[in-house]
C-alpha cells in the first residue's frame, strides 16, 4: 500500500528544503525564489522504527526491509490559483492525487529570503492556500452536485446518494469550511465522497519550519499554528528544514552529537512521519524470518485477510489463517520459536483486527 503526502505552501517558506532533507536526495531545486520546483517531485521515504531492527536482531535477518512513505514536492500556491494565477490549476491536480497535506509553513524570520507578501504570519498563509483548495472545490462542486442531482430524478440510485453527500460538502464550503467536515451516514456515502478526490477533504499536518535556535521547543509563530491545527482537528509538527539539511550531509556520530547539541533527541523526518501515521490512520505489521525482516503498513481497523492482501493480493485471496505473536510477546520471549512453546503464538482467522506491532505469518492457498 502506497501512501502519498504532498509537500504544499507559500513560495519560500521551505517547502523543497524540507523535501530535499526528508528524503536525503537534491532531487528538488531550493532556490530563493518563487516556483523554482516546476513539476512536482517525488521521494520515497524508509519509516524509522526501532522495532523493526530489534525484531532482526532476533530473526536473524539477512535484510532488513522498512516500510516506506512517499513525499511529493508540489510547487508554490500563491493567491488567485484556483483562478490560474501563478502556476495555475496544475498544481491543484498534483494536490488532489495525495493521501494527505503537509503544509509548510514559515515561521522564522529572516531578511536574506523574500516573503511572496512580504510579511511572516504562518496563519495569514494558510488562510491564502486553504482558500484556493475551498475555492477549487466549491467550484468543482458547483457543476457536480446538480448533474448528480439531475441524474438522480431518473432514478439513478447511486446519483441520489451522491448528491446527498457532495450536496452536504458543498453547503460547508458555501459557509467557508473544508470538505473534511462532511458526515457521511453509511458506508456507501463514504466510499463516494472519497472518490470524489475533494482537495479540502483531505487531512493536513501542518509543519511549522522554524530557525535553528527554536527547532526544540518553537516560538510564538508556531504556537499559533498549533491552536489552529487543535482548533481543526488536524496535526503539527515543529521542524528545522535548515537542521534536517544540514543533517544529511553527516554521518551518524556527527549526527548524533549534533541533535544533543540542540536538544533535540530525534529527526525532523521521525516526527513527521510519526504524525502522517496518526493523520492517515495508519500502523505496521512485521514479518520475520532468516531471509528478511519487514514492516507493512496497513490501516487502522483491517482485518487479517486484508493485512495478507498488503503483501500479496493472492494471500489475501486463499487466506485461511494467520500465525501472530505480539511485539511484547517476541520481544520478551526472543522469537517465534519460544514464543510458540509458550503458547504466545496465536491462530487469527478472517475476523481479526489486526493490532499494531504483530509479527505475523500467513497461510493461504489459491
Amino acid at each position: 500500500m502506497g501512501f502519498r503526502c504532498g509537500i504544499v505552501g507559500l513560495p519560500n517558506v521551505g517547502k523543497s528544503t524540507l523535501f530535499n532533507a526528508l528524503t536525503e536526495t537534491q532531487t528538488a531545486q531550493a532556490a530563493n525564489y518563487p516556483f523554482c520546483t516546476i513539476e512536482p517531485n517525488v521521494g520515497q521515504v524508509a519509516v524509522p522504527d526501532e522495532r523493526l531492527e530489534k525484531i532482526s536482531a532476533i530473526a536473524n535477518s539477512a535484510k532488513v526491509i522498512p516500510t516506506q512513505l512517499a513525499f511529493v514536492d508540489i510547487a508554490g500556491l500563491v493567491k488567485g490559483a484556483s483562478q490560474g494565477e501563478g502556476l495555475g490549476n496544475q498544481f491543484l491536480g498534483n494536490i488532489r492525487e495525495v493521501d494527505a497535506i503537509v503544509h509548510v509553513l514559515r515561521c522564522f524570520e529572516d531578511d536574506d529570503i523574500q516573503h511572496v507578501s512580504n510579511q511572516v504570519d504562518p496563519i495569514a498563509d494558510a488562510e491564502v492556500v486553504e482558500t484556493e483548495l475551498m475555492l477549487a472545490d466549491l467550484e468543482s462542486l458547483e457543476k457536480r452536485v446538480p448533474a448528480a442531482a439531475k441524474r438522480a430524478t431518473g432514478g439513478d440510485k447511486e446519483a441520489k446518494i451522491l448528491a446527498s453527500v457532495l450536496g452536504q460538502a458543498l453547503d460547508l464550503l458555501r459557509d467557508g469550511k473544508p470538505a473534511r467536515l462532511t458526515e457521511p451516514k453509511d458506508d456507501k456515502e463514504a466510499r463516494l465522497f472519497e472518490q470524489a478526490q475533494l482537495l479540502t477533504a483531505k487531512p493536513v499536518l501542518y509543519v511549522c519550519n522554524v530557525a535553528e535556535e527554536d527547532a526544540a521547543d518553537g516560538n510564538e509563530l508556531s504556537a499559533k499554528v498549533f491552536e489552529k491545527a487543535a482548533a481543526e482537528g488536524a496535526q503539527a509538527v515543529v521542524v528545522s528544514a535548515a537542521i534536517e539539511a544540514e543533517l544529511v550531509a553527516m554521518d551518524a556520530e556527527d549526527r548524533a552529537e549534533y541533535l544533543a547539541e540542540l536538544g533535540l533527541d530525534e529527526f525532523g523526518l521521525s516526527r513527521v512521519i510519526r504524525a502522517g501515521y496518526t493523520l492517515l490512520g495508519l500502523q505496521t505489521f512485521f514479518t520475520a524470518g532468516p531471509k528478511e525482516a519487514r514492516a507493512w503498513t496497513f490501516r487502522t481497523g483491517a482485518k487479517a485477510p486484508q493485512a495478507a492482501g498488503e503483501i500479496h493480493t493472492d494471500f489475501e485471496k486463499g487466506f485461511i489463517r494467520a500465525e501472530t505473536i505480539s511485539y511484547e510477546d517476541y520481544i520478551e520471549l526472543g522469537g517465534e520459536r519460544p514464543a510458540r512453546e509458550a503458547g504466545k503464538l496465536r491462530q487469527e482467522g478472517k475476523e481479526y483486527l489486526v493490532q499494531d506491532g504483530d509479527i505475523m505469518l500467513f497461510k493461504f492457498n489459491v
